[in-house]
């Protein structure tokens, strides 16, 4: 059987490391967010009006790629954040803090309206919901240079766009993880509780 996960949640939030452990776990090919090889991201965090809609277009155009490749993937795939997530929360939360013009957020959301009919959902998502002290002190030790004036508020913004997103996004289940008390070392109990939530995606022949 072939599945198709997402770990999704803010940044720091530890997507990229869960991904990584539970493809070691259970054998399945990772895919990554692009982050160090995106020509934007810097150039983002120091004026954020001015390049966040070439950012959400380069991520949109990464992530669309990377659900064709999972689509044709013979064997089962987990993905470092979704593509509904760089248009629903950090497009729109660009959007909405006036840091994305409306022509420009009207332009992103047809372009990731007409890529919506070929994708292919996941068959599970899990957040990783995380605090704001949490996602500072990760971002801090990780120590991306550009990452280390992203502002508290604008953290804390994405996260109630997470919220807000959990609560509408129907098309797979959703499992919430509380990232603050997550045990990295521990992931049995994490795929335990999958397992527990969603028994038929993690069937124990699986594991």
């Amino acid at each position: 059987m072939k599945w198709f996960v997402a770990v999704s949640g803010n940044i720091g939030s530890g997507k990229s490391t869960i991904t990584t452990l539970l493809s070691e776990k259970l054998g399945w090919r990772p895919y990554y967010e692009i982050v160090d090889e995106n020509p934007y991201l810097p150039d983002f965090y120091a004026d954020m009006p001015r390049w966040s809609f070439h950012l959400q277009v380069f991520f949109l155009s990464k992530r669309f790629q990377h659900h064709q490749a999972i689509t044709s993937s013979p064997g089962s795939v987990i993905q470092d954040r979704t593509i509904y997530e760089d248009a629903e929360i950090f497009a729109r939360n660009l959007y909405l803090q006036g840091l994305m013009d409306e022509r420009d957020f009207r332009n992103y959301s047809e372009l990731f309206n007409t890529m919506t009919p070929f994708l292919h959902p996941p068959d599970l998502v899990i957040y990783l919901r995380a605090s704001v002290p949490t996602l500072l002190d990760r971002i801090r030790r990780r120590a991306r240079g550009y990452e280390q004036s992203i502002p508290r508020d604008y953290l804390a913004q994405l996260n109630e766009r997470y919220e807000e997103w959990t609560e509408r996004f129907s098309l797979c289940p959703i499992l919430t993880v509380d990232a603050d008390r997550l045990e990295l070392n521990n992931l049995d109990a994490l795929v335990a509780e999958m397992q527990a939530n969603l028994p038929s995606l993690f069937p124990l022949t699986e594991r």
